[in-house]
């Protein structure tokens, strides 16, 4: 496959481990220059995807090329052109942040003539410059995952995999990572991510979600929200968990879910808003104000694993 603007292409690519299927005849374009996300819950198949993409797995079944290169025939011609951080990226704790930063263009056989540069360069603009003789062991969990981040760029790939890289790290690293990737797509590196934050999902270019191996719907975060044409509306209550309890046993709901004092009720149609609330008044419940709304990517996800 030598299309030069798709970075990744996947045909029925399926992975089992024994009886249990991981990854389930995935079929996906990727093109160059874009911010992927691979979004769904621990176990739905996001790390699978990734291993296999990166060659380090082989699949059951199916196809798919990365770089214009085939994963089954091509492994190590893929390693050359990708950068991979798995959710434990192998930081080396006893060595400081430039000596693993050394140690990974030793591996990548980075010239001597390119590492200052591009030392410098990673140091700067992921804002370690000031910590580059501490201990990786010494580092907080937000400064560890951008130093693996700067370890997975020092060969300058083209797509960058990046598995779960914010996971259990603080909110204001998340947003400080989030913006070295955005960074990097000004330079047309290819990132794709997977991510169980559903607010993470909305700052891809695509996303698809991924649950118990199979692409429920894959487009961009603002089309996958009205592409199930859901009727919802937003109901602020005095008590929400009993609303929910009392919305859940009403006809023509689709579902419901509680945030805070607030529930997202998704109705069969607009003629059911007015009994809805008049059920929940006569139940007791004060509502404080309604209206409707779009469908957040959650509301999306969690109607599509019911259906």
């Amino acid at each position: 496959m030598k299309n030069m603007q798709i970075a990744v292409k996947t045909i029925e690519l399926t992975k089992q481990f024994g009886t249990i299927t991981a990854l389930h005849k995935l079929n996906l374009e990727i093109r160059r220059g874009e911010l992927f996300g691979l979004v769904g819950p621990d176990g739905a198949g996001k790390t699978t995807v990734m291993r296999l993409l990166a060659g380090i797995m082989t699949p059951t079944a199916g196809e798919a090329w990365v770089a214009g290169h085939s994963i089954s025939t091509e492994g190590e011609k893929i390693k050359e052109k990708i950068g991979y951080m798995s959710q434990r990226f192998g930081l080396y704790e006893d060595l400081t942040v430039m000596e693993n930063i050394r140690f990974y263009a030793d591996i990548y056989e980075v010239p001597d003539r390119d590492r200052p540069p591009r030392i410098d360069r990673l140091l700067g603009f992921s804002n370690l410059t000031p910590f580059k003789d501490r201990l990786a062991g010494a580092l907080s969990g937000g400064m560890k995952q951008k130093l693996g981040l700067a370890c997975s760029l020092i060969h300058t790939p083209e797509i960058l995999f990046l598995d779960e890289p914010t996971n259990g790290v603080d909110p204001v690293s998340r947003r400080d990572f989030w913006k070295i990737l955005y960074d990097l797509l000004k330079e047309h590196i290819t990132i794709i991510i997977s991510t169980a934050y559903l607010d993470e999902a909305e700052r891809c270019t695509r996303i698809g979600l991924l649950h118990q191996g199979n692409i429920l719907v894959e487009d961009t975060p603002a089309k996958v929200k009205t592409s199930l044409g859901l009727l919802m509306i937003e109901v602020w209550t005095d008590n929400a968990r009993v609303a929910q309890k009392i919305v859940k046993t009403l006809d023509g709901v689709m579902g419901v879910s509680m945030y805070g004092d607030k529930l997202h009720i998704t109705l069969e149609s607009k003629e059911r808003v007015d009994i809805l609330l008049k059920e929940l008044l006569h139940a007791g419940v004060l509502i404080k104000n309604h209206r409707y709304v779009v469908p957040s990517l959650e509301d999306v996800f969690i109607t599509m694993v019911a259906r």
